[in-house]
């Protein structure tokens, strides 16, 4: 994945630009409208659009007694069981609404190798005083349905350290036991597997790090516990050998490239303990690391490091990274595989012992990768990458020679050693941010993600053949528009080395960047607008600090840019659909509605005394109609005009209205259908209205909600029924009536 990875969903200030590139929610108190609840709906079909992972995949688990039982986990999208019947990964947490939403993030998993339908999960995304605590899921039927104990701490799934693990243990003397390890918290226990959870006493004190246990792994009937807030002097690999008293492992590797364990694995053949380290504790910032290996019957260290980070890379450069995943053969002793981590110059590799760790060959050197079921994998290029952000790294107790491996935007996997593809089917993770469903063309969809940019849907259900938008490529898409009255004229914008902002003459099949862009392009992004006609672009632009910027103008496809002074910073454009004169602006800061009709040139004030301070807001435009505009906001939910903004009225029965969108009209109505993610009368979810918002269906259902979805949704122009919601973690659902 890209180094901007780091930056991955973050929080912006809340500001209305900020508010479109802003990925992780502020959620306030919800105002209820004194109206009728949304009435049921008919039953709904959910699926992914299939763009193939494209999200770090931190960790995989194959259950050590089932052949063919796998887990895995995500940063932001939840947990995953793999079904070998279907060759297909099935989703176990989309049950979360946005209540939850930061509890998609997965900080640790954990089976039970004595009761195969088992299954742990430690959840929680973020440890920021924002955030909601963590929590713990028990499952006895492998995920299908769980039990959930709230903790009163925070985990951290999709911090710094997120590729570390697994913290989560189901402890080798006693099924009922397990074992947690925390961020800030030190190290947890419960006895009555998971419902109940409480510290113990740990020779180790939490620093501002973050790290705290970064492992727990069992050698025969001991654990052991990574400890993160080393300074690579002090002790960070303890165990227990009672389940009571933790004492500091003797004997261990010292130095900076033995400063933190990353993860560890236990060949119980050999009785030997492997463990990765490396100078921080990634994905990325690695730049030293080192593999050892405990004997654990004699208290002897080992170093087995592959090769040693530090020399000179081809391109000249320094040769530096960490080491990541570990896992080791069940069937054959002394047979391991690690990886490197952010090693970007040679690339990650996976390294493979036979003779525990006396020589090792890199399987990146013989690999033949095929990407064709994900081509986005290219990233432009010609060829792919065996890999980056390897810390996920697996292989079957039942088939040596089937290896898995995580990165930041997919799993690969072989089964013979050499040839390597994506295992990816069925896991979507994309941080999906804007959609378009155009009314004519190929594709039904064309959407815009971040780490991803813009990708062309040819088909909902293959990742798009040609990949992410391209010429030039963006790291994350922050705008994408189409002209209403010129569909086959698209724009977008985003963050990218090559470029922040293109156009497309051919619906959005190919790409061409613009011939200039204003300057503030290169520290900032930002949502971008164009006319009816395809002739005016409006692009404003937000700093990844959140501070605001004006917007500036184009009436030439880009090639020259002017500042427009009258829309106050902050405020997003839209295009009026049927008037290539007008756009609208709206401003959350004062709670004002701004309105152009010289073609973006100038905005003035129209209605005024609009909800402000609303940083997750929405303004659209109904499609075909001139003036008719829909102000989606959470704290004061749905509002309309027909005038062009020049009054507003609410809509009735709306609690909260996290974003809209429009699609075909039903049979006999004469107004497109409305979708809106957000509260009608006290039910949360998807509603669809058919008669201009009067009444209202929820049309997704307790077991697809997905965690936060209010970024963008949207009907599909040509098929009534069908919608698009965009998810902050699982990709693009997409649902149609049965």
């Amino acid at each position: 994945m890209h180094a901007s990875n780091v930056g991955r969903r973050a929080v912006l200030a809340g500001t209305a630009a900020a508010a479109a590139l802003t990925t992780v929610p502020f959620l306030p108190g919800r105002a209820q409208a004194a109206a009728p609840a949304a009435t049921a709906a008919p039953a709904y079909r959910w699926r992914n659009v299939a763009m193939g992972g494209t999200g770090f995949i931190t960790g995989v688990l194959f259950h050590p007694s089932v052949r063919g039982l796998a887990y895995a986990r995500t940063d932001v999208g939840g947990a995953y069981r793999w079904d070998d019947r279907t060759a297909n990964w099935l989703p176990l947490t989309d049950h979360f609404g946005s209540g939850d939403w930061n509890l998609l993030g997965v900080e640790a998993m954990a089976v039970d190798p004595a009761h195969p339908d088992r299954l742990y999960l430690a959840l929680g995304t973020y440890t920021q005083s924002w955030a909601t605590n963590g929590a713990v899921l028990r499952s006895d039927d492998r995920g299908a349905t769980w039990r959930r104990t709230d903790l009163t701490v925070k985990l951290g799934g999709n911090e710094d350290g997120r590729g570390c693990g697994e913290r989560l243990l189901v402890d080798p003397r006693n099924s009922d036991t397990l074992w947690l390890g925390t961020r800030h918290d030190g190290l947890l226990k419960s006895t009555d597997r998971g419902a109940t959870w409480n510290p113990v006493t740990f020779p180790a004190a939490p620093s501002a790090s973050g790290q705290g246990v970064t492992l727990l792994v069992a050698a025969g009937r001991v654990v052991y516990a990574g400890w993160g807030d080393s300074d690579g002097t002090t002790p960070n690999l303890f165990s227990t050998t009672d389940g009571t008293t933790w004492k500091a492992v003797p004997g261990r590797p010292t130095g900076t490239a033995a400063k933190l364990p990353v993860r560890a694995a236990f060949d119980r053949h050999t009785r030997e303990l492997y463990v990765t380290y490396a100078d921080g504790p990634g994905p990325n910032g690695q730049t030293n690391g080192s593999v050892h290996k405990l004997c654990t019957t004699s208290g002897k260290w080992t170093d087995v490091t592959p090769v040693k980070p530090g020399g000179t890379a081809t391109d000249g450069s320094n040769d530096s990274f960490g080491y990541g995943g570990v896992a080791v053969d069940a069937r054959r002793a002394g047979t391991v595989v690690v990886s490197t981590n952010n090693r970007w110059a040679e690339v990650d590799t996976v390294f493979r012992t036979t003779d525990g760790g006396r020589t090792w060959t890199s399987l990146k050197d013989s690999a033949v990768l095929d990407v064709s079921e994900t081509p986005y994998l290219k990233w432009g290029a010609d060829k792919p990458k065996f890999g980056s952000w390897i810390q996920a790294l697996a292989l079957d107790p039942y088939d040596s020679r089937h290896i898995v491996f995580g990165t930041g935007a997919t799993l690969m996997g072989t089964r013979d050693l050499k040839h390597w593809a994506p295992q990816i089917r069925g896991l979507e993770e994309a941080s999906a941010r804007q959609l378009l469903s155009p009314p004519v063309g190929e594709a039904h969809l064309i959407s815009g993600s971040a780490d991803v940019g813009v990708m062309y849907h040819e088909r909902l259900t293959a990742s798009p053949s040609r990949g992410m938008a391209t010429n030039p490529l963006f790291i994350t898409a922050t705008g994408l528009a189409q002209a209403a009255l010129k569909p086959s004229y698209v724009v977008r914008s985003g963050s990218g080395d090559q470029g922040n902002g293109a156009c497309s003459d051919d619906g959005g099949r190919t790409w061409v960047p613009f011939a200039a862009q204003p300057s503030i392009a290169k520290d900032a992004a930002g949502p971008i607008a164009v006319s009816a006609d395809g002739k005016v672009l409006l692009w404003c632009f937000v700093h990844w600090d959140g501070s605001t910027h004006p917007t500036y103008r184009s009436a030439d496809g880009g090639a020259t840019w002017s500042e427009v002074t009258s829309v106050p910073k902050g405020a997003v454009p839209v295009a009026d659909p049927a008037d290539a004169a007008r756009f609208y602006a709206y401003d959350t800061a004062t709670g004002t509605l701004h309105a152009s009709t010289d073609a973006g040139a100038t905005f003035t004030a129209r209605a005024t005394g609009l909800p402000s301070g609303d940083s997750n807001f929405t303004l659209t435009a109904a499609p075909g109609r001139s003036g008719d505009l829909w102000l989606s906001t959470i704290g004061e939910g749905l509002h309309r005009s027909t005038d062009g903004g020049a009054t507003f009225s609410r809509i009735t029965g709306v609690g909260a209205s996290e974003c809209l969108g429009f699609g075909r009209a039903a049979d006999g109505a004469d107004y497109p259908a409305i979708y809106q993610v957000g509260t009608i009368g006290t039910v949360t979810g998807v509603h669809r209205s058919d008669d201009e918002a009067k009444t209202w269906v929820r049309i997704n259902d307790d077991q697809h909600q997905w965690g936060w979805i209010g970024k963008a949704v949207i009907g599909d122009p040509r098929v009534h029924g069908r919608v698009y919601v965009a998810t902050n973690g699982r990709g693009i659902q997409y649902g149609e009536p049965v």
